[in-house]
């Protein structure tokens, strides 16, 4: 696994003066089986995240940092959206979309609008996110943690899982060949057991 760089989903951003967000999330071209964009997100702007092309990252010493200032990362396309669910009424004196509740208060009035992120992807394309289900032939072994590519191409060369998976193990890492499908999780062609029988590897964890 050597010459590779890893994209651990949660990872801290910088630009050239200062960091930037957090790695939401790895955006893939599933036929080509290739990283086109990390779509990042600043810390507390949830829904904003914004949509990074690879040729704009470098990994070095286990850091994530672009070659643009904060100015320009603002500039970026917009990688997520926000929006208010339909059907709500508002809330007291204001209207649907100026009231907002967030699921973590524990009384909730009727019929303020629920706020809902999605991704705004190139055409073609799928974003994976940390957490995802990974599905062997036979179940579910796990999440995922984040993604390898070789870098000369951008191709993805082996799927993360997270740590405390089904497996036990600290590190696993299936080979790119091993998966099937990139929506509604990853879907692999290879048996719970085949997965355990995988050698070890050791990979840096770039922060998050």
């Amino acid at each position: 696994m050597a010459e590779t760089t890893q994209f651990t989903i949660g990872a801290d951003v910088s630009c050239s003066d200062g960091i930037c967000g957090q790695v939401r999330c790895v955006v893939v071209d599933p036929v080509a089986q290739e990283v086109s964009h990390l779509v990042v997100e600043a810390k507390h702007r949830q829904g904003l995240g914004r949509l990074v092309p690879l040729d704009l990252v470098d990994v070095t010493d286990g850091e994530i940092k672009l070659s643009c200032d904060l100015a320009a990362f603002e500039q970026l396309e917009l990688g997520e959206e926000t929006q208010f669910m339909p059907g709500s009424v508002g809330y007291a004196t204001y209207g649907p979309g100026q009231a907002l509740s967030w699921p973590y208060y524990g009384l909730v009035p009727e019929n303020v609008a629920q706020a809902v992120t999605y991704d705004t992807l190139p055409l073609g394309e799928v974003a994976v996110h940390r957490g995802e289900r990974v599905h062997a032939t036979d179940g579910e072994i796990g999440r995922v943690q984040g993604l390898v590519i070789d870098p000369r191409n951008h191709h993805v060369t082996h799927v993360l899982l997270q740590e405390g998976h089904i497996l036990g193990r600290k590190e696993v890492a299936i080979p790119i060949t091993a998966v099937t499908g990139l929506e509604d999780g990853i879907r692999l062609n290879i048996t719970t057991q085949e997965v355990e029988d995988l050698p070890p590897v050791v990979l840096d964890h770039l922060g998050g």
